[in-house]
């Protein structure tokens, strides 16, 4: 069974960068999306981007050109590259791997299956 693992959060000013990884290792299916997902206080989780098999990326409207996810050949984690980093991006991270495809839908639509990890808090200060 796949597993996930974040690392990497922590407390940024306003304008500052962070770099979130995520450790996967187990089998995964050929249909697996991974992606990055966040709850923020008080507010329901949301997907932040996600890849799919074919490595198509698909990433929410309010970080487009400031995120970016990457996977590099032969190693078995899954990054998330945030920069100008503002007060509303503060929240709990997730990484996840999702049995479906394609893998756009997941950024806006609830669901409730796939593998999570334990989250990592990412903390921007103004």
């Amino acid at each position: 069974q796949v597993q996930v693992e974040e690392s990497g959060g922590g407390s940024v000013q306003v304008g500052g960068s962070l770099r979130l990884s995520c450790a996967i290792s187990g089998p995964t299916e050929s249909n697996t999306c991974l992606g990055w997902f966040r709850r923020a206080p008080g507010k329901a989780r949301e997907g932040v981007a996600v890849e799919d098999r074919d490595g198509r990326r698909s990433y929410r409207d309010s970080v487009k050109g400031r995120f970016t996810i990457s996977r590099e050949n032969g190693k078995d984690t899954f990054d998330l590259q945030m920069n100008g980093l503002r007060p509303e991006d503060t929240a709990l991270y997730y990484c996840a791997a999702i049995p479906a495809y394609p893998c756009d839908w997941t950024l806006n639509t609830p669901f409730n299956f796939g593998t999570w990890g334990r989250g990592t808090q990412v903390t921007v200060a103004s």
